[in-house]
């Protein structure tokens, strides 16, 4: 890594679309801002083949703005930037891919299409710009098997290596930057299970509810979780921020209904696995600090 002295801590979140920020790193980021740590998220496609939620549109208002829903959830993800005190927000430029297995998968701009090396080359440059010491993105099925997951999760995982290396992309005229840290996105297995049982005898409905989720694979095993941020300070960030995103996530969602309680359990505390480390791992309990090891 270079220019260590002068490069102020960097955090930098990549995700797939608008709202994934909020769930699994809305509160570091938010925590993280306000120790002072710089805050990058970067975002691959604008959300465009989700569906709209927002119960103040009745079928006619949803139909005419699908078409420019792309420009809907870019100004939805600037309000949640705001609301979580993110200072810099990157766009990669792609097209959401859509569920797997649906015809939106097949879009020539989709970005679970787009050529590789292209998709590595825009991280790679945003990289070398915000010089990030720890990066988060998601494990290997994407958190619950996104196409648009996957896709980031493969290209954060090459650039991150590519970054730090002059022989990739010298055409970008950027210092190359090496990374200290990557981890994956987490939720400890065991909670998951329990969590959904304890939602369903309570007649909380959510994701465990959608027949094309399946649930019994999702969740981290409970013995790869590196680290467990506390971020209960920070609830109401998030909150704010699931606001933001209100195409997406309507005021009946399980995330405002669940009792406060279950809240505090479900948001208070977020995840992750360390993936890879070019300085002395954590050893014993969990990683409290996500930053650590970092001056």
């Amino acid at each position: 890594m270079s220019e260590p002295q002068n490069t102020p801590l960097t955090f930098m979140a990549v995700h797939a679309h608008p709202d994934d920020e909020v769930f699994g790193t809305g509160g570091t980021l938010a925590l993280l801002a306000d120790k002072g740590v710089r805050t990058v998220l970067v975002t691959a496609t604008m959300g465009e083949e989700g569906e709209i939620v927002d119960p103040n549109l009745d079928e006619q208002a949803k139909k005419e703005l699908f078409p420019h829903l792309a420009d809907e959830r870019r100004k939805e993800l600037r309000a949640s930037v705001e609301a979580l005190h993110i200072q810099e927000s990157r766009l990669l430029g792609f097209r959401d891919s859509g569920m797997a297995g649906t015809p939106s998968n097949n879009h020539p701009n989709a970005f679970y299409r787009a050529t590789f090396d292209e998709a590595v080359k825009r991280l790679v440059k945003i990289i070398r710009e915000s010089k990030p010491q720890v990066i988060v993105t998601y494990d290997a099925f994407g958190t619950y098997g996104h196409p648009d997951h996957i896709q980031i999760q493969r290209v954060t995982n090459a650039a991150f290596e590519a970054a730090g290396e002059p022989r990739c992309f010298p055409e970008l005229n950027l210092e190359a930057w090496q990374p200290a840290k990557l981890y994956y996105v987490a939720m400890p297995r065991s909670f998951m299970v329990k969590m959904m049982e304890e939602a369903k005898q309570s007649g909380e409905h959510g994701p465990w509810d959608n027949p094309a989720m399946n649930t019994a694979i999702m969740g981290t095993p409970d013995e790869i979780i590196t680290t467990r941020v506390d971020v209960r300070n920070y609830i109401e960030a998030k909150m704010k921020a699931f606001v933001a995103h209100k195409t997406q996530i309507a005021p009946d969602s399980f995330v405002f209904t669940i009792s406060t309680e279950m809240r505090d359990q479900v948001f208070g505390y977020e995840y992750f696995v360390l993936a890879r480390s070019a300085i002395a791992q954590h050893s014993g309990p969990l990683e409290q600090d996500i930053l650590e090891g970092l001056s």
